[in-house]
């Protein structure tokens, strides 16, 4: 993935970045279900006082799923999934493609032996920020799209597509409304693009010291569950906030966001759908880094022939 020998980055920067980008666009396609299930429960408030003691209507991660999908449809659960597609070309064939050029320029290109995870982490949240404010549109858009529930009769959907929930944000909320949520959404993906990369390095290299253990599918897969399990450990708050500001235009500011969802919902609720995030960031990883793997593999064998 992006280990520091030289085999590892000997392709070019657009071979990386293309397969950088098909790798999340394939594990996006696999694990969006869930992810629209995690957006549904941190988007869920608490009953307040008066208004009856209502059940939540979406309880865990297969619950919501299930409730999505008998209420909806199976195709609800893939709400979103255009301009996650849009998302996952531009932030992972960015914070992926970015990553070994901008670790070489922090440690300078005559560097020799391991780069220090000082380093990797600070790479990573670097690429991580650049690729989501090039990206925010996108991620504001899919947010918009999964939050939308059923709706009663009559009334007619917010945006009937990705292209058109482009357009009616530019021109009913003005073409900054497309970066609505920037700092929370920078704060989160830098943070989880440094713990998933810091942490597949670290996992991975420890795994092999293991006697019986090579580099191979079982490690790649111990790997990504353990960088998908940390990412969400430390993202889960923030992930939280941007969700709510994307899906709802209610709060000023980052600040007010996370006030307001202490006070009303209290601490607990910053690790809403940590359970469906866990599942969408493990298998997510395992399923991209894997694809990654080979799609470099295949780039490879391209460019040398």
């Amino acid at each position: 993935m992006v280990a520091d020998t030289k085999a590892k980055s000997d392709i070019s920067f657009a071979g990386t970045f293309a397969s950088s980008a098909f790798a999340a666009c394939f594990a996006e396609i696999c694990t969006i279900p869930l992810d629209t299930a995690k957006v549904r429960l941190q988007l869920q408030k608490k009953a307040v006082a008066g208004e009856g003691l209502a059940l939540p209507k979406y309880r865990g991660m297969l619950g919501t799923v299930a409730t999505i999908a008998r209420e909806e449809g199976l195709t609800a659960l893939w709400k979103g999934i255009v301009p996650g597609l849009h998302r996952q070309c531009l932030f992972g064939g960015l914070r992926i493609g970015l990553y070994e050029p901008v670790k070489t320029f922090y440690v300078g290109s005559d560097f020799v032996g391991d780069v220090p995870l000082t380093k990797k982490i600070l790479a990573a949240l670097t690429t991580g920020a650049l690729a989501i404010t090039v990206a925010n549109p996108t991620d504001l858009v899919k947010v918009r799209l999964q939050a939308e529930g059923k709706l009663p009769p009559g009334v007619p959907r917010r945006y009937t597509g990705a292209l058109n929930a482009y357009s009616t944000i530019v021109r009913q909320e003005g073409v900054g409304a497309l970066w609505t949520g920037l700092g929370p959404n920078v704060a989160r993906n830098a943070i989880i693009n440094a713990a998933e990369l810091a942490s597949y390095d670290q996992v991975k290299q420890t795994i092999l010291k293991i006697p019986g253990f090579t580099d191979n599918v079982v490690t790649h897969l111990l790997s990504g569950l353990g960088a998908g399990f940390f990412a969400v450990c430390i993202g889960s708050p923030v992930d939280v906030v941007k969700s709510r500001m994307m899906g709802d235009s209610a709060y000023k500011s980052t600040l007010d966001c996370f006030i307001k969802t202490l006070k009303n919902d209290g601490p607990l609720a910053f690790y809403k759908g940590f359970i469906p995030n866990f599942g969408r960031l493990g298998s997510w990883n395992v399923i991209m880094f894997l694809t990654l793997e080979q799609a470099k593999k295949f780039v490879r064998s391209l460019e040398s022939s």
